[in-house]
């Protein structure tokens, strides 16, 4: 059973590309520890909610959009191991040099979770 790993961030709009090109230097990392498949997903079609909505609860500004992430891992086992090999790797790897390389958002607004699928629909 694979294990998902959700994300939800603000990111400045203005940071489109900074975030893609984040993305696309980081993520591959995280496939050479086991991830199956990750999704990065840009703000299109995100509404305001009367209570709650997307937008408050990462407390995005108006210059900026909200991003879903998941992360599809074959089991937790293998995303916990991965994460605990990584916690390693981010000490030497160039590719996590916050000054090469800055993370083009605010983590400490992120929304992020580990899930169990209990019902998955594909063709």
């Amino acid at each position: 059973m694979s294990f998902i790993n959700g994300f939800v961030l603000a990111v400045p709009k203005e940071n489109k590309q900074a975030f893609i090109d984040h993305a696309a230097l980081i993520n591959p990392i995280f496939m050479d520890f086991g991830l199956i498949r990750v999704v990065e997903s840009w703000q299109s079609d995100v509404p305001k909610g009367k209570k709650n909505d997307f937008f408050t609860a990462v407390e995005a500004g108006e210059d900026e959009a909200v991003v879903f992430t998941f992360m599809e891992w074959p089991d937790k086992a293998t995303r916990d191991n991965a994460m605990a090999k990584l916690q390693d790797l981010v000490k030497d790897d160039p590719r996590f040099d916050r000054e090469k390389h800055p993370v083009p958002f605010d983590g400490s607004r992120m929304i992020m979770g580990g899930f169990e699928p209990v019902y998955t629909l594909q063709k």
